[in-house]
């Protein structure tokens, strides 16, 4: 365990230089459905501390003192525009401590086995370690959440057969699919994010918050299960495991959302041999079962099938931040996304809210992919298949709340 927490802080340190790079910020935002082992799923940092020699110090972490950010960097810039939009620092005081201690490398590291039912003691034997460059302070941390208990679960489990059966339908034709779709099926594999492995790929609906109307009008269906379930999603996503591949153990490096899936299709569901592995507790997926985990912790997953297993993901936010909070740093990945929104200029401000509105709206889904792509399957024999005459939907919305 020990050494899979060094491995963790080195490529911490990779891929944020990289993002660094990229971005041409102090802080990058790339989402976790693009590449969730070491791209930081949520807020990022530029450089995470280096890592330690000292085994005793991998474990365990103290958050330092925070103090007002220069407002002459952008990090002060967002966090002045923080206090000012929230009525001053009390109200969001935790979400300002997540933003001061990002931009002063700061990571998270703490031994969560003694939380956990049943509690775990033994930290080098135990996989229950949170690492979080990316952390929100005092927030419940548990390996799975009773996904009963959320209202917009039942609901998502009561659309289940509905969600299927469109996608089934809809990726029946790749073909189809991959000329109107939007990044269908794409990997997560990268130098930095090796852990994820060749096998697991995504298809995003939504990003950063914000629908992606191409594939949303893809998936109708889907999409108005989840808009109108009330799930307080930040990212929502198709993933696939290719048969006998394997996630190795990493974490998603943020505290402050939770992961949830919906089973989509289990190959020999109910015989353990798709399993996700949440710090020390294991559970096979189930069609049709919402799951609710929090993947700050060290994690890992199989498919020992000769199948395919696909899941509709989700990030959600953290029960326990408070509706500000979540308001605030939904802002924080708007002005990552759009700097605009800082501009000192009236104009140019209200141009960018304007278009932020627009991107977190449900778009107009129409009725889909799925009767018209059948129909063109079913009346091309020897031919090939002419292009849909209704597109895949408008532009750009990427993103992540």
């Amino acid at each position: 365990m020990i050494e899979a927490l060094k491995q963790s802080s080195a490529t911490m340190k990779i891929g944020a230089a990289l993002l660094s790079l990229a971005a041409g910020l102090s802080h990058a935002f790339v989402p976790s459905s693009v590449a969730p082992t070491t791209r930081f799923s949520q807020l990022s940092v530029s450089s995470p501390a280096a890592a330690e020699t000292d085994d005793d110090a991998l474990i365990n972490t103290t958050p330092p003192p925070t103090r007002p950010l220069s407002p002459l960097t952008f990090a002060g810039q967002v966090e002045a525009a923080l206090i000012d939009r929230f009525g001053g620092a009390e109200p969001i005081q935790r979400v300002l401590d997540s933003w001061r201690w990002a931009d002063g490398d700061y990571t998270h590291k703490e031994f969560m086995g003694p939380r956990q039912d049943p509690p775990a003691t033994d930290p080098k034997s135990s996989n229950c370690h949170q690492l979080a460059p990316s952390y929100v302070a005092d927030l419940t941390c548990r390996q799975f959440w009773d996904a009963s208990q959320f209202e917009w679960a039942k609901t998502l489990e009561n659309s289940y057969g509905e969600i299927r059966k469109e996608f089934l339908s809809v990726t029946a034709d790749m073909d189809a699919l991959s000329k109107k779709g939007n990044n269908i099926w794409s990997g997560a594999l990268s130098d930095d994010a090796t852990g994820y492995g060749e096998g697991w790929k995504t298809l995003v609906l939504v990003n950063r918050g914000m629908w992606d109307p191409v594939n949303a009008k893809l998936f109708p269906k889907t999409a108005r299960a989840v808009h109108e379930s009330g799930i307080p999603a930040t990212e929502c996503f198709f993933a696939s495991m290719q048969p006998g591949s394997d996630i190795k153990l990493h974490t998603d490096f943020t505290n402050f959302v939770l992961t949830s899936h919906l089973a989509l299709v289990i190959p020999e569901n109910g015989n353990n041999k798709c399993r996700l592995t949440i710090g020390d507790e294991e559970r096979q997926w189930m069609e049709g079962e919402v799951m609710a985990f929090d993947t700050s912790i060290m994690h890992s997953a199989v498919n020992e099938s000769d199948e395919v297993r696909f899941i509709l993901m989700f990030r959600i936010w953290h029960p326990d931040l408070s509706a500000k909070e979540r308001d605030a740093i939904q802002f924080v990945y708007d002005c990552l996304e759009m700097p605009e929104l800082l501009s000192e200029d009236a104009g140019t401000r209200w141009m960018a809210e304007e278009r932020v509105k627009m991107a977190r709206s449900f778009p107009d889904v129409g009725e889909g992919l799925s009767s018209s792509s059948n129909e063109k399957k079913r009346g091309r024999k020897g031919k090939k298949g002419k292009k849909n005459k209704k597109k895949g939907g408008g532009g750009g919305g990427g993103g992540f709340a």
